[in-house]
């Protein structure tokens, strides 16, 4: 009986181990040009979000807003990748010294939906 029960657990162990692992069920933000956080020099004409998921643009929104609470206007998410994992946002105008926030929510291909805000300053 002890034998059996190590031939089992050992059986487990190594069918645990050869499994693939969890897919991810949500589009995170993996990084963006301007990056999250930083300092860029100006002018910024446009937004690329790198997420770690393919990305449904059509059910998808970004919003940029500057330091003074100014909605800047900005083109819908399009994709910019084969694996559908990048978008871009064109802006309406040149992006000029500042600092600006930016609130996205995206829905992933599997219908998830994450959403989130960054800020980088443009000198």
């Amino acid at each position: 009986m002890q034998h059996f029960r190590k031939l089992l657990f050992a059986a487990a162990w190594a069918a645990s181990a050869a499994s693939p692992p969890p897919a991810f069920a949500h589009a995170f933000l993996d990084h963006a040009v301007p990056g999250v956080g930083m300092t860029v020099r100006g002018p910024v004409h446009e937004l690329r979000l790198y997420y770690t998921q393919g990305v449904v643009t059509a059910f998808s929104h970004v919003h940029v807003v500057s330091a003074a609470g100014a909605q800047i206007s900005a083109s819908k998410p399009v994709v910019a990748s084969a694996d559908k994992q990048t978008i871009v946002v064109h802006l309406g105008r040149a992006l000029g010294p500042g600092t600006y926030s930016v609130s996205w929510q995206v829905v992933s291909v599997d219908t998830h939906t994450t959403q989130g805000t960054f800020t980088f300053t443009v000198t």
